[in-house]
C-alpha cells in the first residue's frame, strides 16, 4: 500500500506546551478563580499544585512563539481534569475552566491558525480518572450502574480511595486514580472515536496519544486513522510509543510517534559522559552510556532503516519532554552538550518538537520538577536562545533539512559529518563532540557540488579534486558544529 502523511508536518517545528507551566494570562479575564491561591511561578513543581498557567497567557505569548520560528503547538491535556497534568481526565469534551474553558480555546486556535500555526492536542483514551462522570457513577451505584462494563472491574466492592484494601479494578500502571477503559465494549470504542472526531470538527489538527501501545483491541486504531482521516485528510496522528515502532507505523495506524529512539543515541553522543545518570536510569530511552561518532551512526542508521521515508518525514523528534528530565539537568548545565543536540535535532528527518523553555535554557530534573515555570526573561540563557533561533530559522529556509536525504559521510571518534540533499540543493552537517579541534578527512562521492559556505557555526574548509571523487578536509573546533552550504 501507498502510505500517506500529512504534509504539512514534514515542514513543521513543534513546540510542547504545559498548559499550567507557560504563562498567567495578563489580562483579568478569569471568571473563575481570580484570586486563586496558585503555587509561586518560580519555586519548585509539586506532584499536586498549580501554578495557574492558561490558555489566554499562551494566547498572549503567540508572538514569542511565532517569532521563535514555530510553526505547531503539541499541548499536553488540556480537557477538565483534577490534576495539574491533567492525564486525570473527568469530560473529554470541556477543556478545563482553569484554562479558561472551550471558549478560550476556540480563541486560542483561531489565533494560531491566523499565524499559520496547527495545533495538536493529547489524547488520553486508554484510561479516564475516578472523576469521570461515567466510572463516578459506578462508584455510587455498584454493579447497578449502567456503566459497569465500560471499565475493567474484578470484583465488588470497589474501593477507589483506600489503599488498604484491594481496587477491584484494573488502573493504568495499577495506579487506582486512572480506571482504564474496557476497549472491547462497542460503546466504550464508539465513545472515543466522537470524542476524536468532535475535535477534529472543532479545528484542532490532530492527536498525539498517551500510551496507545496499551489498547489491545484489534482494529481500534486503524479506525481511529480512518475515521479522523476522513473529516481531515492533513490531520496529525502521533503516538506516544518509546521503542520499535513498526506495529503501528505501517501506514494504517499512525503518522509517527514521539521519537524517543532519536533522543537517547544523541543525548548520549553530544552529552558523553556528561550525563547524570540520576536523571536517566528510571527512563528507558537510554540517553547512555556515551557513544563515539561510529557507534552514533550506526544507531542513527538503524532508526532510519526502521520505517518507510514516508513515515520518517513525519515523526516527532524531541530531546526532551515532560516525561523526562530536561536536557540542561541532564547533561549537568553543559551548554556544548545543548547546542550539538540541538543541531541534530533540527538538521534530521522528520519534524523537531522543543519542548517549552529548553530553548532558554530551564533546567529540570524527572518529573515533576521537568514542568517548571517558563521563566522570566531576566533569567534566559541568551546564548541557547539564540542557537535555537538560528536553527530553526535555517530548517525553514533549506528544504534539504526538512526532506532531503541523509547520507553519514565521516563517523569516527568524536566527529560525526553528514550530508542533507534535496536536487541541486546539498548541505554538510559537522558535529565534533570531543575536547579538542579536531580535523576530518572524507572521500566524498555522493554530492555534485562543494559546500563551503558557513551557515551555522565556525570550521575551516577545504575541498580537492573533482569528478567522481573529491576530499573533503575539515576542522571543526572542539564541543561545536557547523552547517556548510552552497558558496562562491
Amino acid at each position: 500500500m501507498q502510505i500517506q502523511t500529512p504534509d504539512w508536518v514534514k515542514h513543521a517545528v513543534f513546540y510542547q506546551i504545559f498548559p499550567d507551566r507557560f504563562a498567567r494570562s495578563k489580562q483579568p479575564r478569569k471568571r473563575l478563580l481570580r484570586e486563586a491561591r496558585w503555587e509561586d511561578w518560580d519555586s519548585m513543581p509539586t506532584l499536586q499544585g498549580y501554578k495557574g498557567g492558561d490558555l489566554w497567557g499562551i494566547m498572549e505569548g503567540l508572538d514569542y512563539i511565532q517569532d521563535l520560528g514555530i510553526n505547531a503547538i503539541y499541548f499536553t491535556p488540556i480537557f477538565q481534569s483534577a490534576s495539574n497534568h491533567r492525564y486525570h481526565t473527568h469530560d473529554y469534551y470541556q477543556v478545563d475552566p482553569m484554562l479558561g474553558g472551550n471558549e478560550a480555546f476556540k480563541e486560542l486556535l483561531d489565533a494560531a491558525h491566523q499565524r499559520n500555526i496547527k495545533v495538536v492536542l493529547d489524547g488520553v483514551f486508554n484510561h479516564s480518572s475516578r472523576g469521570f462522570f461515567f466510572f463516578h457513577d459506578v462508584l455510587e451505584n455498584g454493579p447497578h450502574s449502567p456503566w459497569v462494563n465500560w471499565f475493567k472491574i474484578e470484583g465488588w466492592p470497589l474501593s477507589a480511595y483506600n489503599g488498604e484494601f484491594p481496587a477491584n479494578y484494573v488502573g493504568w500502571a495499577g495506579n487506582r486514580a486512572l480506571p482504564e477503559f474496557n476497549h472491547d465494549n462497542p460503546e466504550v470504542r464508539e465513545y472515543i472515536m466522537e470524542i476524536a472526531e468532535y475535535w477534529i470538527k472543532f479545528g484542532i489538527d490532530g492527536w498525539r496519544l498517551d500510551v496507545p501501545f496499551e489498547i489491545k483491541t484489534p482494529g481500534f486504531w486503524q479506525e481511529f486513522r480512518d475515521r479522523v482521516k476522513a473529516i481531515n485528510p492533513e490531520a496529525y496522528i502521533v503516538g506516544e510509543v518509546w521503542g520499535d515502532s513498526r506495529e503501528w507505523l505501517d501506514g494504517t495506524q499512525f503518522d509517527g510517534v514521539m521519537n524517543y529512539l532519536f533522543a537517547g543515541p544523541t543525548i548520549a553522543f553530544a552529552a558523553g559522559d556528561r550525563v547524570d545518570l540520576e536523571q536517566v536510569q528510571s527512563r528507558d530511552y537510554q540517553p547512555y552510556p556515551p557513544l563515539f561518532a561510529a557507534e552514533y551512526a550506526t544507531k542513527i542508521q538503524e532508526v532510519l532503516q526502521l520505517y518507510p521515508w514516508e513515515i520518517q518525514l513525519t515523526q516527532l523528534n524531541l530531546l526532551a519532554s515532560h516525561d523526562t528530565a530536561r536536557l540542561m539537568t541532564i547533561a549537568d548545565g553543559d551548554i556544548g552538550s545543548i547546542e550539538l543536540s540541538t543541531l541534530l535535532l533540527l538538521t534530521f528527518p522528520g519534524a523537531p518538537s522543543i519542548y517549552y523553555g529548553d530553548e532558554v535554557g530551564l533546567p529540570g530534573a524527572i518529573d515533576p520538577d521537568s514542568r517548571r515555570g517558563f521563566p522570566l526573561e531576566a533569567n534566559w540563557n541568551r546564548e541557547i536562545f539564540n542557537t535555537h533561533r538560528q536553527l530553526i530559522a535555517l530548517r525553514h529556509t533549506y528544504p534539504a533539512l526538512r526532506t532531503g536525504d541523509y547520507q553519514v559521510l565521516h563517523a569516527q571518534e568524536q566527529i560525526y559529518i553528514f550530508a542533507r540533499t534535496l536536487g541541486t540543493e546539498e548541505l554538510i552537517i559537522a558535529v565534533n563532540a570531543g575536547t579538542s579541534s579536531a580535523t576530518a578527512n572524507a572521500d566524498v562521492v555522493s554530492l555534485r557540488t562543494q559546500p563551503n559556505k558557513l551557515l551555522y557555526g565556525t570550521a575551516e574548509v577545504e575541498w580537492n579534486g573533482e569528478g567522481e571523487t573529491q576530499q573533503l578536509s575539515l576542522t571543526v573546533p572542539a564541543r561545536s558544529g557547523c552547517i556548510l552550504g552552497a558558496g562562491d
